[in-house]
């Protein structure tokens, strides 16, 4: 009875030690895969800034490059969803699509403005999230 004892008590330490093994993995995967969220968050609003630049630069053919901001941007939107803690932000970026896709002709007259706040937003500044809300404010919503 006492060996049976001994060698539960030895299973349930052995099984403790590696239920907490898997927990410090599960932990440190997690915050490696919000690194790769993050950084691909970065590189899209690159693709976004680049975009910008592109449709404010060019003589020709903006339908397709309005097309190409939009799908950038909700790649941009994409990966804020997936970030941990970024609520605020989320709903900044979503606001952004959103009216990309809802008002093409309002926001083509704002793109200046959309380009300043994405340099911001990709330089970590807070201030670009909250020029975010107050360019989404200044649309005409029922409207196109």
């Amino acid at each position: 009875m006492k060996r049976r004892m001994v060698s539960a008590i030895i299973i349930s330490i052995i099984t403790l030690i590696a239920l907490l093994v898997f927990i410090g993995l599960y932990v440190d995967e997690s915050k490696r895969v919000q690194e790769t969220y993050r950084s691909q968050y970065k590189i899209n609003l690159g693709h976004v800034r680049e975009d910008l630049d592109s449709y404010l630069n060019s003589e020709g053919d903006r339908d397709m490059r309005y097309v190409r901001l939009v799908s950038d941007m909700s790649s941009v939107n994409s990966f804020a969803f997936l970030i941990n803690d970024f609520t605020e932000e989320q709903k900044a970026i979503n606001q952004i699509n959103t009216a990309l896709i809802k008002y093409p002709d309002q926001m083509r007259t704002k793109l200046e403005e959309l380009r300043d706040i994405v340099e911001d937003i990709s330089n970590d500044l807070d201030k670009g999230y909250d020029n975010a809300f107050k360019l989404i404010e200044s649309l005409n919503k029922k409207g196109t």
